[in-house]
């Protein structure tokens, strides 16, 4: 008998056509040598398609993500979809159980880790485990990230758009914002995208937390993927309203403290800010104002300070220039709201 051929084998298993495996995979063992495990999700449709996998909490104290891909793996059935899609739903484990950012231990950062090694570091090794049994079979993914701790991060999508594949992947996960560069070495999306396989990052809202209204757009995104490439006919490709492509080296810019103290915030991610318009203020106890922040350009803040407490040098806005035709729709916007509060 000819063997299907959207069959999908991975650790010693084999997902047939219009399956669904729920499984734990080895990727490190504790100090008393217990397996220490990856719980993986893979659902083959019941037609052939292509394969894309989801990834999240690669920093393990990223936990929106972690809410996206199971939803998506829970509501998503086999009979209607073309293709596969593999669920990585924690791939730093060991840094998830102790809610930290890095392994535990060493502080070791796994998204700069890959492709990995089998005989490499800790980090390498999980990274090689992760990467050769999940990553590569795969012809394109998503990998979910959130801020690091006391800061948050509007939805948007970090991507290399030189490369044609990714670009169309970018664009069909319908955030407001894309990041275009290549992303640091090391980490899984530009590993990944050199060897062939697409990947893009998506960032949304902050560390330690389920954001309800993030997780809904995280989940509406790999939807609007799905449509994109044909993998679930019932569905349509999103389009977000407005979108702004920022080159990640000339056209966005970390604002800083200059002054220790604390912040107060005039702004929310996602809304224009214009050029010289006040993006915070920071103060001392007494409510003395110490310092004003502007904005450098017409733009939107793609993170901002949650701890409101700065040293001088401490980021305090992640700022992002928008295109001419974005500023246009997001003042008319803007006119509206204030109208409709008026």
């Amino acid at each position: 008998m000819e063997e299907p051929t959207n069959a999908f084998e991975c650790d010693g298993r084999r997902v047939p056509p219009g399956g669904r495996v729920y499984l734990k995979h080895e990727i490190t063992e504790t100090y008393l040598s217990d397996p220490v495990s990856l719980p993986v999700t893979i659902i083959n449709g019941d037609e052939p398609g292509p394969r894309m996998f989801l990834s999240a909490a690669i920093h393990g104290d990223e936990l929106n993500g972690v809410e996206a891909v199971r939803e998506v793996a829970d509501e998503l059935d086999h009979e209607s979809l073309r293709g596969t899609i593999v669920c990585l739903h924690v791939v730093n484990v060991p840094g998830f159980n102790a809610q930290e950012r890095y392994l535990p231990l060493d502080d070791s950062d796994l998204n700069r880790s890959f492709p990995g090694h089998p005989e490499g570091t800790r980090a390498q090794r999980i990274a090689d485990r992760v990467y050769r049994t999940f990553v590569e079979p795969c012809d394109f993914g998503i990998d979910f990230h959130t801020s690091t701790r006391g800061r948050t991060n509007l939805v948007h999508v970090r991507a290399d758009l030189a490369d044609e594949r990714v670009d169309r992947l970018a664009r069909a996960f319908a955030s407001n914002v894309i990041v275009d560069g290549a992303g640091p070495g090391g980490s899984l999306r530009r590993v990944a995208t050199a060897d062939g396989v697409p990947t893009i990052t998506v960032e949304m809202g902050e560390a330690h937390r389920f954001e309800r209204e993030l997780v809904d757009a995280a989940v509406e995104g790999v939807k609007s993927v799905l449509a994109e490439f044909d993998m679930h006919p019932q569905r349509r490709v999103h389009w977000p309203g407005w979108r702004t492509i920022v080159d990640a080296e000339r056209e966005k810019t970390w604002i800083r403290a200059d002054a220790g103290g604390i912040v107060e915030m005039h702004v929310a991610g996602g809304t224009l800010v214009s050029e010289d318009e006040r993006i915070c203020t920071v103060t001392n106890p007494f409510d003395k104002v110490l310092t004003t922040v502007e904005a450098p350009f017409s733009g939107v803040a793609l993170g901002t300070l949650k701890n409101p407490v700065v040293y001088p040098g401490d980021p305090i806005c992640h700022f992002v220039r928008v295109s001419e035709g974005t500023r246009r729709v997001l003042e008319a916007r803007r006119a509206a709201n204030g109208s409709a509060d008026a």
